[in-house]
C-alpha cells in the first residue's frame, strides 16, 4: 500500500507539473489559432470585428475601441492622457500638452481611402471612436511597400489594444489560468520584495544588486523580463502572472514599487548601452560602454520584444513620460546615426506606437518621416500627411 501511495503521489506531481508548464502555451495557441478564424467568420457575415491581443512583436491581436470603464486610462483624441486611479500618473508636462497642437488643424484630417490609412491606428483620428472603413480591395503600388505596410498593420493591432487598456482582455480572463485572483498579487508582492520571481527564485533587490553588469545572464536568461516589467497580457514565462487592475492601482500608490521599477529600468538601459540622464524628464543618452552593447543589441533581435514590453510597462505603471525620450533615442540611433540598422523596423512598427501621448506620438512619426530614406517607402502614416510634411520641410528643415 505504501508503494502504491508513493507511486500515486509521484504521478500526480508529474501531471501537475506538466499542466503548469503547458497551460499557458495551450491557451496562447488556442487564442492564436481560433481568433483569426472567428474574425474571418465575423467579417464574412458583416459583423464588426472583436479581436484579442497578442504578446509581443509579430503579435496580431487588436481591438475595436469600446466603452472604457471608469478610472481606466485611455488614449484621448487631444494628445494627452486621461489618468485614472487604475493606470498611470498624469503627465507632468501638462502645460506643453495644453499648447496649440499643429496636428489638430483641418489639414491633418485623413480619409480612410488614403494610401497608407491603417484601420488599427488611431494616431490621426480626430475622435477616438471614429469608425473605420475597411479598404480590403485597395492595393499599394509597390510590392515592397505592400509588405512593409502589412507588417505595420499587424503590429498596429497589438499596439492599439495596449493603448486602449486591453478592452477585449476581459473576455479572455476567465480562460487564462495565469491571471491571479483578486486576493493574489504576485507582481506587486515581487516588487515590494515580499516574494521572488519564478522559476528563478530571485528577489527584486537581488536583480538590482547582482544582475547589473552581468550581461551574459541578462542576455541568455529569458524568464525574468515578465517579472521586471509586468503587463496585462500573457508572455512566454508560464510561471509569471499577468498584471491585474488591482495590482496596477496599488502599485501606483506605492513609492517602494515605483522606485524599484525605476531601478529595473536603469538595469536594462545599462544592458543596452544607455543611461538615464534625467529622472524627471526621462531623457536618455549613450552610456560609456555603448559600442559593445549596441553590437549585442543590433544582433540579438529578441531584445526588440523586451524593449516593447518595457515601453508598455512604463506607460502602465507610472512612467508614461519616459516613453517618448527612449523612442526618440532609438529613432536617432537608427535613422540618423545608423548604429542599430536591424532595429529600425521594430522601432517604427512597435516602439513609436507604444507611446500613449498622442501628441508625442505624432511628433515622433514626423521626426521619423523627415529622417527616413527612401521616403517613398515610409508606410507609418497616411500619404496625405507625408505630402504635407514634405512641403513644410522644403522651407523649414527638421533639426
Amino acid at each position: 500500500m505504501k508503494m502504491a501511495w508513493f507511486v500515486f503521489n509521484r504521478v500526480r506531481q508529474v501531471i501537475e507539473w506538466l499542466w503548469r508548464i503547458s497551460r499557458g502555451f495551450f491557451m496562447c495557441w488556442l487564442t492564436r489559432v481560433f481568433a483569426p478564424i472567428a474574425r474571418g467568420v465575423l467579417f464574412a457575415i458583416g459583423r464588426p470585428e472583436e479581436q484579442g491581443s497578442r504578446d509581443e512583436p509579430e503579435g496580431n491581436g487588436e481591438n475595436k475601441p469600446q466603452a472604457t470603464p471608469p478610472q481606466v486610462r485611455v488614449e484621448d483624441s487631444g494628445g494627452q492622457l486621461e489618468a485614472g486611479s487604475g493606470t498611470s500618473d498624469p503627465d507632468p508636462r501638462s502645460e506643453e500638452n495644453e499648447a496649440d497642437d499643429e496636428f489638430d488643424s483641418e489639414e491633418y484630417r485623413v480619409e480612410t481611402s488614403d494610401e497608407f490609412y491603417c484601420d488599427y491606428d488611431s494616431t490621426w483620428e480626430a475622435e477616438e471612436h471614429q469608425g473605420s472603413t475597411h479598404r480590403r480591395g485597395r492595393r499599394l503600388e509597390a510590392a515592397r511597400c505592400q509588405y512593409k505596410f502589412s507588417r505595420f498593420e499587424n503590429a498596429a493591432r497589438d499596439m492599439q489594444n495596449y493603448r486602449h487598456d486591453y478592452p477585449s482582455q476581459i473576455r479572455l480572463q476567465s480562460w487564462n489560468l495565469n491571471i491571479p485572483s483578486d486576493n493574489d498579487k504576485p507582481n506587486l508582492d515581487f516588487y515590494l520584495g515580499n516574494s521572488p520571481s519564478l522559476p528563478d527564485g530571485v528577489y527584486i533587490h537581488n536583480f538590482h544588486d547582482d544582475w547589473k553588469g552581468n550581461y551574459d545572464t541578462l542576455e541568455h536568461v529569458h524568464t525574468f523580463i515578465q517579472w521586471l516589467f509586468p503587463l496585462q497580457e500573457p508572455g512566454m514565462n508560464y510561471d509569471a502572472s499577468t498584471l491585474t487592475k488591482e495590482e496596477i492601482t496599488e502599485f501606483l500608490k506605492s513609492n517602494t514599487a515605483k522606485e524599484n521599477l525605476l531601478k529595473s529600468y536603469e538595469l536594462m538601459l545599462d544592458f543596452y548601452g544607455i543611461e538615464l540622464c534625467n529622472k524627471k524628464t526621462g531623457k536618455v543618452r549613450r552610456a560609456p560602454n555603448w559600442r559593445q552593447r549596441f553590437y549585442n543589441l543590433n544582433n540579438k533581435t529578441h531584445n526588440n520584444l523586451r524593449i516593447t514590453r518595457i515601453l508598455k510597462c512604463l506607460g502602465t505603471l507610472g512612467y508614461p513620460h519616459y516613453q517618448a525620450p527612449l523612442v526618440q533615442f532609438f529613432l536617432e540611433e537608427t535613422l540618423i546615426n545608423g548604429e542599430l540598422p536591424n532595429m529600425k523596423e521594430s522601432v517604427l512598427n512597435y516602439f513609436v506606437f507604444a507611446v500613449l501621448d498622442k501628441k508625442q506620438r505624432r511628433n515622433l512619426i514626423k521626426f521619423a518621416y523627415l529622417n527616413y530614406d527612401p521616403k517613398a517607402e515610409f508606410v507609418w502614416c497616411p500619404r496625405k500627411i507625408q505630402d504635407l510634411w514634405s512641403q513644410l520641410s522644403v522651407s523649414k528643415p527638421q533639426k
